[in-house]
């Protein structure tokens, strides 16, 4: 079992920058292809980002290429999601979250998932 806690959010203007780390306990968490997820409100959880336990590949919705940039530190225990350009359609609550799979694998198969950090950018 894993268990994940992000930090690392809070209120930025758009435009800015804001790195989120999750930092992970449990065994085997090189093992896991790591991903990040989001959820405004009223809105469903979204894909964000994703990283393979070698960090070899990664992958990232469209809505955040180029200025999202997730990594991960094996020997940490951590995964973190460097966020740059920040627009107010990016404000909602990031999770991360913990999977079996490749980089691509779909949300469902997540095993794990921490309770999640709040981000808010103002325009």
């Amino acid at each position: 079992q894993v268990q994940l806690v992000e930090s690392g959010g809070g209120l930025v203007q758009a435009g800015g920058s804001l790195r989120l780390s999750c930092a992970a306990s449990g065994r085997a968490f090189s093992t896991y292809t790591m991903g990040w997820f989001r959820q405004a409100p009223g809105k469903e959880r979204e894909f964000v980002a994703a990283i393979s336990w070698s960090r070899t590949d990664t992958y990232s919705a469209d809505s955040v290429k180029g200025r999202f940039t997730i990594s991960r530190d094996n020997a940490k225990n951590m995964v973190y999601l460097q966020m740059n350009s920040l627009k107010p359609e990016d404000t909602a609550v990031y999770y991360c979250a913990a999977a079996i799979g490749p980089s691509t694998a779909p949300p469902t198969a997540y095993r794990y998932w921490g309770q999640g950090t709040q981000v808010t950018v103002s325009s």
